[in-house]
């Protein structure tokens, strides 16, 4: 998945209901869901766990450095969960 991928849940997960958005930060691919957790998934798990639903390219530059600038970014409401793209 590419940086900026707008997903959803197929399960609970961190907190999370069914059907919470998240969005794809950096290659591993790690997502951020709208509560402000975070993780990493593998390919197996991404089959699982989630659903690509859309692309928000202003979300495409994003640059991953570390843990404490990603809550910041997220505090600072930098992570726009809408879908400009559908996929």
């Amino acid at each position: 998945m590419r940086i900026g991928t707008i997903v959803t849940l197929e399960i609970s997960c961190l907190g999370n209901r069914k059907g919470t958005r998240g969005i794809v930060f950096n290659d591993y691919p790690q997502i951020i869901f709208e509560n402000g957790k975070y993780d990493g998934f593998s390919k197996s798990d991404l089959e699982q766990f989630v659903s690509e639903i859309g692309y928000n390219s202003n979300m495409s530059h994003y640059v991953f450095t570390n843990v404490m600038q990603l809550s910041r970014d997220f505090e600072n409401g930098l992570f726009d969960f809408k879908t400009n793209e559908e996929l």
